[in-house]
């Protein structure tokens, strides 16, 4: 066809289907070549633009009328026609026979409807016929009321806009309120009736229409266009991934496919997978080793992804490698990358970015229209390693233990990779791991002819690649090992082999290949604390969802962290041999950027995969959540109670009707779940009922289903499903939570593979908002309208008024009452105030007096009143325990609290202790019974001489004898001696003076000496009776003292442990309130579940933290009173140091002045106390 150019460029061909998989193809050839590439770019722009795939209801309704209008080929269109489009039973025929005759349309069956007569607007007022649309006219009348014309004002349908149909999550100045001008507007546009139009006023035609419209869609437009910021690391985005991309069936028994590359780029797809096998001829194949898939030329995939990578988005392609190849087909493979992509290859870092630790990965923006090689990278400080391998093991080239577990307990498979059958489905007499039967197959330069057949690989996927140039390789005694193991595993199916195949493991990376390798090089995952030491951001680690799914259970926090800055890929099971995908949303949730699906299998999770990459203009990279990406916050993806800066957010979603859902006669039901966080993934429990029978227009009309609390919008996305009552899937549709539009929305539902279905559409009523906890409602009402609030509580005041007016006086007299009631109601008043505010009584509360202490002789909050210590019997077995335990139940009553000051008792008042004067009296006994045998045994010595001065020494016994009295009675512990008792003291001393100058002059010497003796050893027992009770008495004071300590401490720890469990009682009852108003609100038992784990969890916290608080108080005042405590066992031994001194030098003072005859050896001399155990020795 024509003169000029090959007919292959003058060739376009189409490829159509419903899935990635089997495809049709249609060619057409045009004269010229221009022709041709005009005609593929512009299809190509229509069969990808996302604008017409989420285009409106009444859109889809034009392209059927469309589709009608072409296929008349006489210029009428056959009413048989009409009626397959929409029905295949035989009842419904009847209903679309009976629209089209009140459309005033010919209805028979052999009857034709002429082009001139089956307008748009004909073919619209069929399908109001037909579906009726009684669910729209219910809702317009509610806007209107009962009114007989039934025509909606400009007012009403402002009001409609902004209360109904706007997002109030939206900025006001960003976004504005609709106004009477932008109604009238849309009232010009979608009202059918010009006078009504004119008038300001709108139908129900005019309503129905705007609310089919491309002015009222469900997901903001935004959404689907560029709308995230390209510019932030490729580690913060999510990244469409596909795995095994050459596969299209089973992993062991499907087929191959180059044409699957094509498909997978062209829907939005940046990351594609390619494992590379040695092929014949020196040309490198794409196969899945060791299986029946067969192979495909790698020159073709390459050239398929170069010709496809960027027609429907520029944004980077990332080249999984999976590579068994030897170096010269290696060096094939990189010359083929470079002769293809040319400059589309990224060869080189970014000068910006350079391959350094701690530097960023590059944005997507600065890496439009390139490609980038994921491949093992050759490091050459390694490579003696590798030779002296070679040396010792030949045939385990790349060899690893069969197993390796990380510092995590992480075991990651090393013999099995990613692609690998597991070795029970090897049947016998094949080709095992490179060993083979006859043991006579021989290995040259590391390679064989050519992939072979039904072999289990010994793969190396990316988690188990050995490529960290820090780490050190796999020893030689390893390898033997691993050659061990591989024989002793598969020793009962093939003999034992000399050697093991080369290929059987993923080969060295050639120097060719490694040189493409930049910004993502596969490392082996050994820690989260290893990765953030060497904070190398172009390093990823690959896990299969196994793997993966144990680091995010045990270390969900960690994994998030490592993901903010480096990649991860996810891929499936090596035991999926269906090629079916585990959930997406799971790994999204840790912020895994490459998580690979199998593409040839449209199941649940492929279904949320296209859903979710739909948006953003399709371009294959989601930028993650704020949360996912900041370095300074951190995300539990197991919180399931809000997260401080995260607004959670509250969805309605009430399914009303159907229109178009099946051209069958059968039940329809309609399912809708949410994907998110655990917390907020809701799945098979909003589901209405099955309406029979009705394809075309099923009415639902149930309770709405709310998803009362979404913890992380940004990450949930809503899936609603339209099933036929055996289950099958009709239709569905993925809406984000954050895009969602509210109000009355029309939804087009999609095929599995994301193309919308012809005229399937659901009707909804959708409410969106930010999440208010129950009990706060009145409160965010109030701030969201605050005049109208105002204005509300003021009116109710003056409602009030009438009962309230009375209450005034009386009310003031019983807050006089309460001030100066001193009875027992009073107390009581009093000590239940204390107790139900303990938790406002703390001291730390602004705007809150601490409790003042009792006046009915309990102990005072300021501190612990141990002067009225209670009586001890003397029969008690430990009076000083029971001291104790007296005082502190006494000091513990109702009005303790944290807040009371603890006060350690001083000396003075230990002192004043009743086992302590105990003591003292008793030595005041001691002392008296002394003094009375010493007085007569002087008397017996100066008996011998005769009653010599008889009066005088009447009157210095009696003298001396009231001196001793009064001294002796008195405490000579106490804090001073009365002024009377020194002026007697002087008196005698005086008295003494005047009659005595010295020795009786008549007394014989020896006499006197003998008396002397006879007052010294007086002296020396006194002084051993007050040592001996010296010590007797400070032990006791001690003891007192260590007692009253402990008793302080005890009470101030009692006090904790009773306000702690006073806290935990209140938060416990509090929550119990909780959890029994959420059982009135919350009839879901799955909510409930939910909304009790959060209230228990807050409960907890609010738990934790008050007892923190009070641990902090109670630790603070101990150090204070231990502090306390010690200077009075300081000033205690300070004290009776002192004391003991003191009686050592009055001993010795008493002495001198016998020997020197200043005191009379007369026995009133004798006996007389000295001067200083008056004083206060203590």
């Amino acid at each position: 066809m024509g003169s000029q150019g090959s007919l292959e460029d003058k060739t376009v061909s189409i490829c159509y289907g419903s899935d990635f998989v089997n495809m049709t193809f249609i060619n057409f050839c045009t004269t010229r070549a221009e022709i041709a590439q005009h005609w593929t770019d512009q299809l190509l722009q229509l069969a990808y633009n996302l604008t017409q795939l989420n285009t409106s209801t009444t859109m889809f309704l034009q392209k059927a009328h469309t589709k009608l209008v072409l296929t008349a080929k006489s210029g009428k269109i056959p009413v048989k026609n009409i009626i397959r489009m929409f029905t295949q039973n035989k009842e419904d025929r009847k209903r679309v026979e009976k629209a089209l005759d009140i459309s005033g349309l010919p209805s028979g069956k052999n009857d034709a409807v002429s082009l001139q007569k089956f307008q748009f607007e004909d073919f619209f007022n069929f399908y109001k016929s037909l579906t009726q649309r009684s669910d729209v006219e219910k809702v317009f009348e509610g806007i209107v009321g009962n009114t007989k014309r039934r025509l909606m004002s400009v007012k009403q349908f402002v009001e409609f806009l902004n209360k109904t149909q706007r997002d109030p999550r939206l900025n006001e100045i960003l976004y504005p309120y609709a106004n009477e001008a932008r109604a009238k507007d849309i009232i010009m546009q979608y009202e059918p009736n010009k006078y009504n139009a004119n008038r300001g006023q709108l139908s129900f035609d005019g309503f129905l229409r705007y609310l089919m419209s491309e002015d009222n869609p469900i997901v903001a437009v935004s959404k689907f266009e560029l709308s995230d910021d390209m510019d932030q690391p490729l580690a913060h985005y999510f990244i469409n991934s596909s795995h095994n991309t050459y596969l299209t069936g089973h992993q062991l028994t499907g087929k191959s496919s180059v044409e699957i590359y094509r498909q997978c780029l062209l829907a939005g797809c940046r990351c594609v997978e390619l494992d590379f096998w040695n092929g014949k001829f020196d040309e490198p194949v794409i196969v899945h080793g060791y299986t029946f898939v067969p192979e495909i030329h790698a020159r073709d995939v390459i050239e398929a992804i170069a010709e496809s990578a960027f027609k429907t988005s520029e944004y980077p392609v990332i080249l999984s490698f999976e590579n068994h190849c030897n170096p010269r087909q290696q060096a094939k493979i990189a010359q083929y990358c470079r002769e293809l992509f040319g400059e589309m290859l990224l060869d080189a870092p970014l000068e910006s970015h350079k391959l350094e630790p701690g530097q960023e990965l590059p944005p997507p923006s600065l890496l439009k229209r390139k490609i980038i090689i994921k491949n093992k990278k050759k490091h050459h400080h390694h490579h003696h390693k590798k030779h002296h391998k070679k040396q010792n093991v030949q045939p385990s080239e790349g060899g690893e233990t069969p197993q390796e577990a990380d510092e995590n307990g992480i075991v990651n498979p090393a013999v099995e990779g990613e692609n690998d059958p597991p070795s029970d489905v090897i049947p016998e007499n094949e080709v095992v791991d490179g060993i083979v039967n006859n043991g006579e197959q021989q290995i040259r330069n590391g390679d064989v002819s050519h992939a072979p057949m039904l072999q289990q690989r010994q793969s190396s996927k990316d988690s188990t690649q050995e490529d960290d140039d820090d780490e050190d390789e796999s020893s030689t005694e390893e390898d033997e090992s691993n050659v061990e193991d591989i024989k002793l595993r598969m020793d009962d199916k093939v003999p034992a082999p000399d050697k093991v195949a080369s290929s059987a493991k993923e080969t060295e990376a050639g120097a060719e290949i490694s040189a493409l390798v930049n910004y993502v090089q596969p490392v082996h995952f050994n820690s989260f604390e290893s990765a953030e030491k060497k904070n190398r951001m172009y390093e990823m680690s690959s896990f299969d969802e196994k793997q993966a799914t144990t680091l995010l259970k045990e270390r969900p926090l960690e994994f998030v962290n490592y993901n903010k800055h480096q990649l991860s890929r996810v891929y499936p099971a090596g035991t999926r041999f269906d090629s079916s995908n585990f959930m997406p949303q799971v790994f999204w949730n840790a912020g895994c950027q490459l998580v690979a699906l199998n593409y040839q299998t449209l199941d649940l999770a492929m279904q949320l995969n296209l859903g979710i990459f739909e948006y953003n203009q399709r371009c294959g990279y989601i930028l993650k959540p704020e949360f996912m990406r900041r370095k300074d916050r951190r995300l539990d993806p197991f919180a399931e109670s809000t997260v401080d800066g995260i607004i959670a957010g509250t969805v309605h979603i009430h399914v009303i009707s159907a229109q178009f859902l099946t051209d069958k006669r059968v039940g329809t039901y309609v399912e809708v779940d949410m994907f998110g966080l655990p917390a907020d993934t809701v799945r098979k429990k909003f589901r209405t009922k099955i309406v029979q029978n009705n394809g075309i227009n099923p009415v639902y009309d149930e309770e709405p289903f709310v998803f009362k609390k979404v913890v992380l919008p940004e990450l949930a996305s809503i899936r609603i499903a339209a099933y036929e009552e055996s289950g099958r899937l009709i239709g569905h549709r993925v809406l984000p939570v954050v895009g969602l539009c509210p109000g009355y929305r029309h939804v087009a539902l999609r095929t599995e593979c994301g193309q919308p279905l012809q005229l399937a559409s659901l009707f909804l009523h959708v409410i969106v908002k930010d999440y208010v906890p129950d009990g706060l409602s009145e409160l965010a009402e109030a701030l969201a309208n605050p005049i109208k609030y105002q204005s509300e509580v003021e009116k109710r005041g003056k409602q009030l008024m009438v009962l309230t007016d009375c209450l005034d006086e009386p009310s003031e007299e019983i807050e006089d009452k309460d001030k100066v009631g001193d009875g027992p109601t009073s107390s009581k008043s009093t000590e239940e105030t204390v107790k139900t505010k303990r938790l406002q009584s703390m001291g730390e509360l602004p705007g809150l007096q601490p409790a003042s202490s009792s006046t009915h002789g309990r102990p005072s909050i300021i501190g612990i009143n141990t002067s009225e210590t209670p009586e001890i019997e003397d029969n008690a077995p430990s009076p000083v325990v029971q001291a104790v335990d007296a005082s502190a139940n006494k000091s513990l009553d109702n009005t303790s609290s944290m807040s009371e000051e603890i006060v350690a008792e001083s000396l003075e008042k230990l002192m004043e202790n009743k086992l302590v004067r105990e003591k003292k009296t008793e030595l005041e006994k001691k002392l008296e019974s002394l003094r009375k045998k010493h007085e007569k045994e002087k008397i017996r010595v100066q008996s011998q001489k005769g009653s010599l001065d008889g009066e005088k020494h009447k009157v210095r016994f009696c003298m001396s004898h009231k001196l001793v009295k009064r001294l002796s009675s008195r405490n000579i512990f106490s804090s001073d001696v009365g002024l009377s008792t020194l002026v007697e003291t002087s008196e005698c001393s005086d008295m003494e003076n005047r009659d005595v100058d010295g020795p009786p002059k008549g007394l014989p010497r020896s006499q006197s000496e003998r008396l002397l003796a006879v007052c010294k050893v007086h002296m020396q027992q006194e002084r051993e009776l007050q040592e001996k009770y010296h010590e007797s008495v400070f032990a006791t004071i001690e003891k007192v003292m260590q007692a009253s300590q402990s008793n302080q401490l005890k009470t101030l720890r009692v006090l904790l442990e009773r306000e702690t469990a006073d806290v935990k009682r209140k938060l416990q009852a509090s929550r119990h309130g909780e959890v029994k108003q959420l059982a009135k609100v919350h009839k879901d038992k799955a909510e409930l579940d939910r909304m009790k784990r959060e209230v228990a969890k807050s409960t907890v916290e609010k738990g934790v933290n008050e007892c923190t608080r009070l641990t902090k108080i109670y630790e603070k005042k101990r150090a204070q009173l231990e502090k306390q405590h010690e200077e009075v066992r300081q000033r205690l031994e300070e004290e009776r140091a002192k004391a003991k001194a003191n009686l050592q030098a009055e001993y010795n003072s008493r002495c001198s002045k016998f020997e020197s005859g200043e005191l009379p050896l007369s026995p009133s001399g004798g006996t007389s106390m000295p001067e200083s155990l008056s004083e206060n020795t203590y």
